[in-house]
This record gives structure tokens, sequence and C-alpha cells, in this order.
């Protein structure tokens, strides 16, 4: 027998319902979180799902390919207008799958390459060493100065010592804007590959707030979810030089069938990415970044490198008395979901980490501005004085909830 309607699965429809009310009823702040519409939503739980499509349009190795071929197709062409790339491929799972996916394409085994220390501010798939990155290159990571701003001096010198094969440019705790043109340089003083991974900014490229990093770099992925507001997945971009080798690592290299309802996704999600309205979209997710970031700072917070030009504020809470695993756990009660994480030169475990990281690309989604980020950032500062009052805490929880109430969930009836 199969169940006709999710609701014959009681189990997994209520705790469905429990997620609904629990993100209708709070604060999004982890900044690789955000909301799809409806129109996305669809297109992942459509008919796609039931087709397989080991290949690539026109090539494909199982029949009735028609109409995957046209979608996929489609994805592509906007996924080229949207960054102006020379060459898309659309089928990487996620940003993870992706970026093993460069690698495998562009280097061999035992291979240099660079790329930012992860509690610094970089991403596991980068160098660290517990990670398949880590373990198959020879990894030297660049990190931040003490004032947590990148050094790109120190990039320029390690890269220039080691002669890597590749050099990374790609972030998740770092909450300022990238010198794209500087690595691409640094990248040609040693013939390296210049790889940028621009999952958290993508949605703030495409809406031209930010600098694009596709014309300097040779390749450059992306997750679609985040500030582009589509399906979990990704995209690799890059010159065409590289686009058969690329195809390759991803199919049949690393991956088997693509996921069609999800190529679908991403197809619709760069289709609203076109649209004139995202330009508003992008510039008001940096807007109520800094209007965070402002108010955290009038509430006596201490931000890595003292604010943000992107979407992510990074808070460093060594002198609030408090740990990042602390503050999450505290917001968490109040109906806040942020992220304890790493900062630049930490002196704690990153299990229980000095930092916690916000972001605004959800909350712009459902309509909040400056004023709104004021307010936030008050209920954050209570709801860390108060860590261990759990009455104050429920005051605030329910003044969160009566705030979030306003603003309608995106996608969701």
């Amino acid at each position: 027998m199969q169940f006709t309607s999710l609701q014959q699965d009681n189990e997994i429809y209520n705790l469905l319902q429990a997620e609904t009310s629990r993100q209708r009823e709070g604060i999004e702040l982890i900044p690789s979180e955000n909301y799809t519409s409806g129109a996305v939503m669809e297109a992942m739980g459509s008919i796609l799902t039931n087709k397989y499509s080991e290949g690539y349009p026109g090539k494909r190795y199982y029949g009735g390919q028609v109409n995957i071929d046209a979608i996929e197709n489609i994805a592509i062409e906007r996924a080229k207008k949207l960054f102006g790339a020379e060459h898309v491929n659309v089928q990487p799972y996620s940003g993870s799958p992706a970026n093993t996916a460069v690698y495998f394409a562009l280097l061999n085994y035992g291979d240099t390459i660079m790329g930012l220390k992860l509690d610094h501010g970089g991403h596991i798939t980068h160098g660290l060493p517990i990670s398949f990155s880590g373990k198959s290159y020879k990894v030297i990571p660049y990190t931040c100065k003490p004032d947590g701003w990148l050094d790109m001096d120190e990039v320029e010198r390690l890269a220039r010592e080691h002669k890597p094969k590749l050099i990374v440019a790609g972030f998740t705790a770092y909450p300022r804007a990238i010198d794209w043109p500087r690595f691409r340089a640094i990248a040609d003083s040693v013939n390296a590959i210049a790889f940028a991974d621009i999952s958290h900014t993508a949605g703030l490229i495409a809406g031209k707030q930010l600098e694009n990093p596709t014309p300097y770099f040779d390749v450059v992925m992306t997750t679609t979810h985040k500030t582009m507001r589509g399906p979990r997945g990704a995209i690799i971009m890059c010159k065409e030089k590289y686009a058969k080798t690329i195809d390759r690592a991803v199919f049949p290299g690393l991956q088997g069938g693509p996921h069609d309802s999800i190529i679908a996704g991403k197809a619709v999600c760069f289709a609203e990415a076109l649209l004139p309205d995202f330009q508003d979209y992008a510039k008001q997710i940096i807007l109520n970044a800094k209007a965070l970031a402002d108010a955290l700072k009038n509430h006596g917070f201490k931000l890595v490198t003292d604010g943000t030009d992107t979407h992510l504020i990074l808070i460093d809470l060594t002198t609030k008395n408090i740990t990042g695993k602390e503050a999450q756990t505290a917001l968490d009660a109040v109906g806040i979901t942020a992220n304890k994480n790493t900062i630049p030169h930490e002196p704690r475990s990153p299990m229980d980490p000095s930092g916690l990281r916000l972001g605004t690309p959800a909350a712009t989604t459902r309509g909040m501005k400056e004023a709104d980020m004021q307010k936030i950032a008050g209920w954050i500062n209570d709801a860390l004085a108060n860590k261990n009052d759990a009455s104050k805490l429920q005051t605030i929880k329910g003044e969160v909830k009566n705030f979030c109430l306003q603003f309608p969930l995106p996608g969701v009836k």
C-alpha cells in the first residue's frame, strides 16, 4: 500500500507541523538558512522525483528524457545569465560534493592547495585536516589578522613560498567583502587555479550588491539555498577550458543520476533572482545586517572586524562572560535561531567556541527591515543577559512569537 497523503504517516506529519510552527513563531538568524518560494517548493516536490537521468542533456543513459533535458538546459542558461558564466553544471547535489568535484577534476591527490583556516572563517572542504580535502591534498591554510580581517599579505606570501596548484577563496564566517582581483593576481603570480566558493554571498552577487568573481576566476561554486533562496543544492561555473573536465568529475566521477526535481527548483530560483526586485532584496539583506550590527554594538557586543559588508555578523563573546554554546541555547529558548561559531584565533573548543554567527537573509525574506533589527538586537541582549532566568526567557519568547506572527512564512499556506 502507498500512502495517498502525508497525514497517513502520523509521526512524520506531526513533526512537520511542529517544525512549521517553530519557523513561523521564531526568528531565523543562521546566515546559511532562508525560505524558498512556494514555486521552488512545488518544483522540488514535483513528479520529476520519479525520473532517473544519468548523463547530461542530449547524452543520457536512459530514455524518456525530453522534458528533463529541457528543464536542465533552462537552468543552465538562467545561471549563465545570472552570473555571466561561460559554462555551468547544475547537477551537484550540494556544496561539499561540488567542491569535491572541483578538486577531483583539477587536481591530483597530494597536490598543494590553499584555503582559509576553518576557525578563521573557512569551510571544512577548504582543507580541514580530518576532511576529504585535508586528507587528499597538501593544505597550506591562510588566516585572518588579530583584528579579524583577512590577511591578504599572508595569502600572497604563502602562495609564493608553497606554489599551490589551486587557491580557494571561500568563506562561511567572514563578514567582509572579498578582493577578488587581488586573489586572481596572486593565483596568476604562481600559476595557480583560482577557485571561488561563493555559497554564502551568491544572492548578494546575483543581486548586484557585491562584486562578482566569475569574470576573474577559473572556477566558481555556489550553493543554491542561503542567499539565493533556492533548493538545497549547488552549481559549478567555470571557464570553457575546464568545462569537460568539470562535467566528467561530477558525472560519472562522483555522482550518479542527478536530482531532477531539485534542478527544476534551481531553475525557478534563478528565474526569481533575475527579476528586478531581487536586487532590492539583496540590498535589504545588507542594510538589515548593518543595522543589526550597529544595534548589537550599542548593546556592548564586540563584533569581529567591527561590522559587516554582507549578510553575516560574527560576534566575539569573550567580553560578555558567555560562550557561543550557551548563547545559542539561550536564544533557542526565546525562539531566535543562531549558531555558535569559532572566532579567529579561537581560544576555546569548536564545540563550545567563543563566537556566535548571525545572518539576515531569512528575516529579510519575511519582510523585516532596519527598525526590526533594533528589536531583535534588544531581545538577543536580554536573552543572553538572563540566560539562567527561565521566567524571563519565557517572557521574551512570547514577545518574539507575537512579533514573528506579523511576518508570514513564504511558501507556507
